[in-house]
């Protein structure tokens, strides 16, 4: 009578369970090289809690009186820059964006470079592009509305040749059967199908460039920003508190607006 021979069940193979113990001792590693190379001293990290206290007790109370003075003006250069931005990103982006649509564009050297394009945009933080266009353009809101087309276009073309690649061919073949010109292909075909994806990256990326155009002021690119940045060289706890409470209501607005937008046209 033959014996036979049972059968032990396991979630992974011993390959596996290497493969998986490699990558946690990876990590394991990189996380004691980070911690090590950042170098925390353990007299500040303790002594956090009682300034964060401190500070907090500077900034109250806030110091509304010096909104419409000093912050408001400001805020709406924001808000300007963000939005001004945001239409130069989208100018940028829709040539870029066809060209990086595989389905439009057949040539892989073009669409090579519009993705290179997209990705250099991509690949530099908001503040890198704030201080190289201060230096062309000099402080101000310039070099704010400039930075935040640069750094957007990265996001919006990507998105955008990504719908354009995903439209149905069904349309687009009609068109090419009828002898339509390749306007009317892009305007009848391709656009009413990536339309509303159009319209929704446009409204988050300038809910986005909303909260980094308040950032970017820091190195001088316009804004309350560089608002905010004379409150802290200053010392001006109660002003700080006051500006960081007004970028908060004005993020949480633009991010209603927004959505209230969105489920009306998408």
């Amino acid at each position: 009578m033959s014996e036979i021979a049972e059968h032990k069940w396991e979630r992974f193979t011993f390959a596996e369970r290497m493969a998986r113990f490699t990558v946690f001792l990876g990590f394991a590693l990189a996380l004691s090289i980070s911690i090590g190379t950042v170098e925390v001293i353990p007299e500040f990290l303790y002594d956090a809690p009682t300034q964060v206290a401190d500070l907090l007790v500077r900034m109250w109370p806030l110091d509304f009186a010096y909104y419409p003075q000093g912050i408001h003006a400001a805020m709406l250069e924001t808000l300007h820059i963000a939005s001004l931005g945001t239409l130069l990103a989208v100018v940028m982006a829709i040539p870029v964006g066809i060209l990086a649509a595989n389905n439009i564009v057949r040539i892989p050297l073009l669409n090579w470079l519009a993705k290179l394009i997209l990705v250099s945009s991509r690949s530099v933080n908001s503040l890198v592009w704030a201080l190289l266009f201060v230096a062309i353009f000099g402080p101000g809101p310039l070099a704010g509305t400039v930075c935040i087309g640069f750094r957007s276009v990265g996001f919006v073309g990507k998105l955008f040749a990504e719908a354009l690649e995903e439209t149905s061919p069904g349309p687009i073949e009609a068109l090419n059967a009828a002898g339509a010109p390749w306007a009317s292909i892009f305007c009848k075909g391709y656009w009413p199908q990536v339309a509303p994806a159009f319209w929704g990256i446009f409204l988050f990326r300038w809910d986005i460039n909303v909260r980094e155009s308040a950032v970017i002021g820091l190195v001088g690119a316009g804004g309350v920003g560089m608002v905010l940045d004379t409150a802290l060289n200053l010392f001006y706890w109660d002003r700080v508190s006051v500006i960081l409470f007004s970028i908060f209501v004005v993020v949480i607005l633009a991010e209603l607006v927004v959505t209230t937008i969105r489920q009306r046209i998408i």
